[in-house]
């Protein structure tokens, strides 16, 4: 699946020592992807990213996205066909403490991502990641569709609408010609899945109190989220990807989000949890003053199923069952390299047994 349109291509990512760019640069290498990644080392120990060894398997750049000229000289060296980019600072709580720092990464790490290619004629394809996060929420019970405003309440929020614009921008006044980089931008809802170790994520929280052996608490157990597996969202970058490499009119924002089954609060996430393992508990501690945070956030993926044919997968009991197979088979010290590869292939599987059109086509 995708290896007639990624194997032998050469792809750069950006943010691939995080935990969705570690999933995404996994996937590309089973494909037979050529990829070189440019990113922070990664921000937690465990990481997903040293748990696959992908330094052994990529060319593998630490470079700050705010560095424009160490951005430039990686891309002209490497002349990439596609570009991936995911670095950004994506913790809504963290960008609270460190606004600024926030700002320059999610938009002027964009547009230096952006200035380089724009003047590298390797590139053909660009899809930049965004979030769910990116609209202004007005908290309603519908999903947000591509043409909603961006905005945001939070640093986080507000900085990956910032960087909508910025794209919406370089697209319409560099990109817009034939002979120019196709670019796109993807806004995903809330994802999980194993070897996610970051701050302030339910599912992370979840993991440790269960190694902890003490309950999960939860701020806010009543937020409602777009909860899907990981590998959804990189499924709609990869078709995405694809689609603009091959000259597909789909140059703009697309949405890629969960059935409206798995839009559900985080106390009924944290339960599945616990039932699924077999074993924990789960507590409401309140929010304590905490910063503002989003109580009810869905997206409207018609246009990516009508326009793409795109659609999610796994339903959230499985994505709770392969999220806790995962982390299980960690913290039992299995080989996690073919453990990873295996919950891709069965992915790729389950959405060829359910005739997903864009698993049967590619």
């Amino acid at each position: 699946m995708f290896n007639k349109l990624y194997s032998g291509k050469k792809i750069l990512v950006t943010g691939h020592t995080g935990f969705k760019g570690s999933w995404l640069t996994e996937w590309l290498l089973d494909l037979g992807a050529q990829v070189c990644g440019i990113a922070l080392e990664p921000a937690t120990s465990p990481s997903l990213f040293k748990v696959l060894e992908l330094e052994k398997r990529i060319e593998h750049h630490i470079i700050d996205i705010r560095e424009l000229s160490s951005i430039k000289t990686c891309i002209d060296n490497f002349q990439p066909e596609v570009v991936f980019h995911l670095a950004a600072q994506p913790l809504v709580r963290l960008s609270y403490e460190e606004p600024a720092a926030t700002w320059e990464t999610n938009v002027m790490g964009t547009v230096n991502v952006l200035e380089t290619i724009r003047n590298c004629s390797s590139v053909k394809s660009c899809v930049i990641v965004t979030t769910d996060k990116c609209y202004e929420n007005k908290e309603w019970c519908w999903g947000y569709r591509e043409t909603d405003p961006v905005g945001g309440h939070d640093p986080y929020s507000a900085s990956k609408g910032a960087a909508e614009i910025v794209v919406s921008s370089y697209r319409r006044s560099f990109m817009s010609e034939k002979s120019t980089c196709s670019l796109a931008s993807a806004r995903a809802g809330n994802v999980i899945g194993g070897g996610d170790w970051s701050s302030d994520r339910i599912v992370v929280d979840f993991v440790k109190s269960i190694q902890d052996d003490r309950p999960v608490c939860l701020r806010n157990p009543n937020a409602t989220r777009p909860w899907q597996h990981v590998l959804e969202p990189l499924s709609g970058y990869l078709l995405l990807g694809a689609n603009l490499l091959e000259g597909g009119s789909c140059d703009e924002a697309w949405n890629f989000g969960p059935p409206d089954s798995s839009v559900v609060p985080v106390i009924d996430l944290a339960k599945r949890l616990v039932s699924e393992w077999g074993k924990g508990s789960v507590e409401t501690i309140g929010n304590n003053g905490q910063p503002h945070e989003a109580g009810l956030l869905k997206l409207d993926c018609s246009k990516a199923k009508s326009k793409l044919n795109w659609s999610s997968v796994w339903g959230i009991d499985d994505t709770v069952k392969e999220t806790v197979k995962w982390y299980s088979s960690f913290y039992e010290n299995q080989e996690m390299v073919g453990i990873t590869q295996r919950q891709i292939m069965s992915y790729q599987k389950a959405a060829i047994k359910k005739n997903i059109p864009w698993a049967m086509n590619n």
